[in-house]
């Protein structure tokens, strides 16, 4: 009776520890403030959340709960922000270490708003602040900048040479036709260069 009461015990102690096991495997526990540096993110990669730091993703094991009290989970992506709202991050998306959402596509922005993306959308080039741009970067901007700036100088002249032919000719009605054709094609090259 003894030998069978001990085993018993055993038996049960064993269940009770796979079972609290068990647990432990199939929900993840929260993790309490993580540091992070300024640069560092919380980035979904083929399916679950990575860290981020100095380039180099590092798989995280557990929950994380930033700063500000954003908390990510990290084999889901689900995001939840410090108002209460609720996010699942994409492929690609990514949680700054101030808990900001980055999304890396429209369709992923789009579906963190409840909607659906138009077709073929894109988003502007991301420049994070603070990031150093190379050398060919700036001076590609400033090219770009200064062609703009000379259009723009172009399409001010045409407007003024317009307004003058208009003042001039009040009392006639003047054919505009071919300044307005140069003012709308300048309007188009400086659409193409933003």
């Amino acid at each position: 009776m003894r030998h069978f009461l001990s085993s018993a015990f055993v038996v049960l102690a064993l269940t009770a520890s796979l079972s609290a096991t068990a647990q432990t495997k199939t929900t993840p526990k929260p993790a309490g403030a993580v540091t992070t540096g300024a640069s560092d993110r919380f980035l979904m990669q083929n399916g679950s959340v990575v860290l981020v730091q100095n380039g180099r993703p590092t798989p995280l094991t557990q929950n994380v709960r930033l700063g500000n009290g954003t908390k990510v989970n990290y084999k889901s992506g689900i995001v939840e922000l410090p108002g209460g709202k609720i996010t699942t991050l994409q492929e690609g998306d990514y949680v700054t270490s101030k808990g900001e959402i980055v999304f890396a596509t429209p369709a992923s922005a789009a579906a963190a708003r409840g909607q659906k993306a138009e077709p073929g959308a894109k988003f502007d080039p991301y420049v994070e602040r603070g990031a150093a741009l190379s050398p060919a970067d700036v001076d590609a901007r400033l090219t770009t900048l200064s062609t703009r700036l000379d259009l723009m100088a172009q399409k001010i002249q045409l407007l003024n040479q317009k307004i003058s032919l208009l003042s001039v000719n009040a009392q006639r009605p003047t054919d505009t036709a071919q300044l307005d054709q140069q003012i709308q094609q300048l309007e188009q090259q400086l659409q193409q260069l933003k």
